[in-house]
């Protein structure tokens, strides 16, 4: 039986689009001879962690990087490999795209070493082009192959934030609905997420391009810069939904505050157009004598006619002063 354990896949690549399945007996013989390795590694695991720390001939500090608990996007040349970490959209059933996964790696000229705790995607499409024979050649354009597939896979979720934000100004400008808050706070949210991790991430893609690493050849920089230039792309974009829920929210705020206003407005006018009333007919209606009309059966409608007679009055004087 293969002794897999801690391995999510491990290949080694025939520089001819292929690569052969291995297991951790295979990891040990491969020779740089046989072709580019690539172990990609479950770190959930304690064989991952014990081979990392003391089998892979790794310096210390690489291996730390590998097992950290939390990351953020980067590169960094170490001797003579490069230590890269890059971030792509959660795609896994039930879970948040803004909740990246993290893969970790460690490139060589003849070796990958690959770490992550949750699956991502992108790996999955790398693997998937290997089975049908176009996978990566070298260990310089398995990193480009890995990161353009998790380019590939950010692109709908930044068009469905962008969609969602051109749903919700429509919203506002035509019916001014007031349901609107949960979704602009997801979506702030969601997009700040994103960007936190897209923009280190376009820095450290970018800084490839200057590492001077002869397994890294002038077509995969060219690859690079254009990873990095659509990554800037995304991170605009990101930018420009949050500026534009900023502006929806604070719409909306306008359009809560105008409502209020108006209705606290109409109140003060009722109850200015009121107060005479409530005065006459408090005044009229106290227990002692001598009260006009008392004893004059038609004098409730004079009063009634009084009354309205006053409304009418308020109320054209109010127009003719512009409050209504």
């Amino acid at each position: 039986m293969a002794d897999t354990e801690g391995i999510v896949c491990g290949y080694i690549l025939d520089r001819a689009g292929h690569g052969r399945e291995i297991d951790w007996t295979a990891a040990a013989a491969w020779a740089p001879e046989q072709g580019a390795l690539w172990l990609h590694l479950d770190r959930g695991t304690e064989r991952t962690r014990s081979w990392i720390e003391d089998g892979a001939g790794l310096d210390p500090l690489v291996a730390e990087a590998l097992l950290a608990e939390e990351t953020r996007p980067r590169c960094m040349a170490f001797n003579d490999g490069l230590l890269l970490i890059l971030r792509g959209v959660n795609l896994n059933p039930g879970a948040d795209p803004e909740d990246m996964v993290s893969v970790r790696l460690w490139v060589e000229r003849d070796r990958v070493i690959s770490v992550r705790l949750r699956r991502l995607m992108a790996v999955e499409d790398v693997r998937d082009a290997i089975a049908a024979g176009k996978g990566p050649k070298s260990t310089g354009e398995l990193i480009v192959e890995l990161a353009d597939h998790m380019l590939d896979r950010m692109q709908p979720v930044i068009g469905d934030l962008e969609d969602r934000i051109d749903a919700l100004e429509d919203e506002i400008v035509e019916s001014e609905s007031r349901e609107v808050r949960g979704s602009l706070r997801a979506m702030r949210r969601q997009a700040i997420a994103l960007r936190r991790y897209l923009a280190p991430q376009r820095d450290a893609l970018a800084r490839l391009q200057i590492e001077e690493r002869d397994w890294i050849g002038q077509r995969q920089r060219v690859r690079f810069r254009e990873i990095a230039d659509s990554l800037t792309r995304y991170v605009e974009a990101l930018d420009e939904v949050r500026d534009r829920a900023a502006v929806i929210q604070d719409e909306l705020v306008n359009i809560l505050s105008e409502h209020m206003n108006r209705t606290v407005y109409l109140l003060t006018v009722v109850a200015t157009i009121m107060l005479p009333l409530g005065f006459l007919t408090g005044l009229l209606g106290i227990n002692v004598g001598g009260i006009p009309g008392s004893e004059n059966p038609l004098a409730f409608w004079m009063v009634c006619g009084g009354l309205a007679f006053l409304v009418t009055l308020e109320v054209w004087i109010f127009r003719r002063l512009k409050w209504l």
